[in-house]
């Protein structure tokens, strides 16, 4: 059914309520209608594509899909495609409020990455997880070996490292990610819907014109763990008009000194909201270190903050964008 190659070459109660504001964003993307499986305009299968280092072929629609981390899980929802996930793992948040009917049966085998046995005891046909490291002896299995058993692969194109690491990510790069995905899981109709209604919402985003200086700052207190120039919080900030202090850094996020953040001292630092690395703990970390403490953002308490899930690569980057700009907006009255 689907056979894969693998070649060689190669993130205080107004903050909290600040968090919400995705859910009830202008730019909430609406989950297209389920594909109609027999229609005419289905995908031509055998389809061959080249994902990261693999070529994988599909010679039919995966009826069987695990997926792992909440950007495969929440396009593959959004695609109406709910009924063919066998498993979910590895959910960064809980499912934004337009698709929480979708999962409501969601099968969450993990709240971290799945071992193989949980994995193919679901009798999976095919895997589509968010990062490249899903895929290893360690987590669902490597590629090559699960090609053996009769088990496809994919994985969201903008987490691919190497040559193939998209350099920089831009938005329509995450939108070919959802054309391809439609093709492959033969959802082209609402694949194309949904990039339709994405594209309107971007196009109707309207970035700070006082361009604020920004850190990234995702995880770490020794060593944080920052957003840095060619990654989906490059991309993020850049469409909400926050200029990255980390802009010239080649890679998506990157281990930097605290020496480096004081010296830029960021106008805005905006924080990722997860449950195991919340916003609230990186807040009490800066606001209670004598080296942070001196920064402006921190003395000011200018804050933006984005749940985790909508700062990965996905359909919820324009909703983190548009959040990002309501948040300054709000910070500068």
């Amino acid at each position: 059914m689907i056979r894969i190659t693998v070649r060689r070459t190669g993130r205080m109660t107004a903050l909290v309520a600040a968090t919400l504001l995705l859910s009830g964003c202008a730019a909430t993307a609406t989950p297209a209608a389920p594909p109609d499986k027999t229609s005419a305009a289905g995908a031509d299968y055998p389809l061959t594509v080249l994902n990261c280092e693999s070529t994988v072929t599909v010679t039919s629609a995966p009826e069987r899909i695990v997926s792992i981390k909440s950007s495969a899980t929440e396009l593959l929802l959004a695609l109406g495609l709910g009924d063919r996930i066998v498993g979910a793992a590895f959910l960064d948040g809980p499912l934004p409020e337009s698709l929480a009917t979708k999962g409501v049966d969601l099968n969450v085998i993990s709240e971290f990455l799945p071992g193989q046995e949980a994995v193919l005891g679901l009798n999976p046909d095919f895997i589509y997880g968010g990062w490249e490291s899903n895929f290893s002896a360690d987590g669902v299995g490597e590629r090559s070996a699960l090609e053996t058993l009769g088990v496809g692969s994919y994985v969201s194109p903008a987490a691919c490292k190497g040559e193939r690491m998209p350099d920089p990510l831009t938005f329509g790069a995450v939108f070919s990610e959802i054309e391809e995905a439609g093709k492959i899981f033969d959802a082209q109709p609402a694949a194309e819907e949904l990039v339709r209604s994405l594209q309107y919402d971007l196009a109707g985003l309207v970035p700070a014109t006082d361009v604020a200086s920004a850190l990234w700052y995702s995880s770490g207190t020794t060593t944080p763990y920052v957003g840095a120039g060619i990654g989906s919080p490059a991309m993020i900030m850049k469409a909400a008009g926050l200029s990255n202090i980390f802009a010239d850094v080649s890679d998506t996020w990157t281990s930097v000194g605290w020496e480096s953040i004081i010296e830029a001292n960021p106008n805005v630092i905006v924080l990722v909201d997860a449950s195991w690395n919340t916003a609230a703990a990186k807040i009490a970390h800066l606001e209670s270190d004598p080296a942070t403490q001196v920064l402006d953002a921190v003395k000011n308490q200018r804050y933006i903050i984005l749940p985790f899930a909508s700062t990965e690569a996905g359909l919820r980057n324009v909703e983190a964008a548009a959040s990002a700009i309501a948040q300054l907006a709000a910070l500068n009255e």
